[in-house]
């Protein structure tokens, strides 16, 4: 996998996380360096560990689904962006604190992640380089996570939409790549 397919990934994966700190900014009077750096690393931290689970369970069953991994890679990111974009276009509003307290983001940093899991499964198939990738994607989830609540003390709500639409696309189109190049068309 390129450097490029997996900053493209790292930064579709970051978007959920994102659109959670904007909302974590929203809810804080007020906001330092070192809340920012909280959020950040829990959904960071959860962003890199959630891929590299899915990585070991996919290894595990990578002879029996080789055959079909491009398949598989298709359906789950297109299910995952799928389902992002659903969320980015639901009406049903969602309470948000500003709460950092373990109980509150171990929750938030597993609810965000969980598409990180399913990626892992996919690149278990597509044989990445496991450490350098969730290295990768936990970092790119850090920064955009603590920016992410810079801009919502800043800026407000409507930057949440905006980043769930974007990384849905983000992950389809990856999808799509993959099923394409596997099938021999790109």
């Amino acid at each position: 996998m390129s450097l490029l397919s997996l900053f493209v990934i790292a930064v579709g994966l970051s978007m959920d996380a994102f659109a959670v700190s904007i909302c974590k900014g929203l809810a804080m009077q007020k906001i330092d360096l070192r809340k920012a750096g909280i959020v950040g690393l829990w959904f960071g931290g959860f962003q890199a560990l959630m891929p590299f689970i899915g990585w070991v369970l996919g290894i595990r069953f990578e002879r029996y689904v080789s055959a079909i991994d491009h398949w598989i890679a298709f359906l789950l990111l297109g299910i995952i962006g799928i389902s992002m974009l659903k969320e980015a276009f639901s009406t049903e509003e969602k309470e948000e604190t500003d709460s950092l307290d373990a109980k509150t983001m171990l929750l938030l940093a597993v609810a965000t992640s969980i598409d990180a899991l399913t990626i892992g499964i996919t690149f278990a198939f597509l044989q990445v380089d496991i450490l350098p990738a969730v290295c990768f994607i936990g970092l790119t989830t850090f920064l955009f996570s603590a920016i992410g609540v810079g801009i919502g003390h800043q800026f407000g709500i409507r930057y949440k939409n905006k980043a769930e639409i974007a990384g849905g696309v983000i992950l389809i189109v990856m999808g799509i790549k993959i099923l394409l190049e596997h099938l021999g068309i790109l």
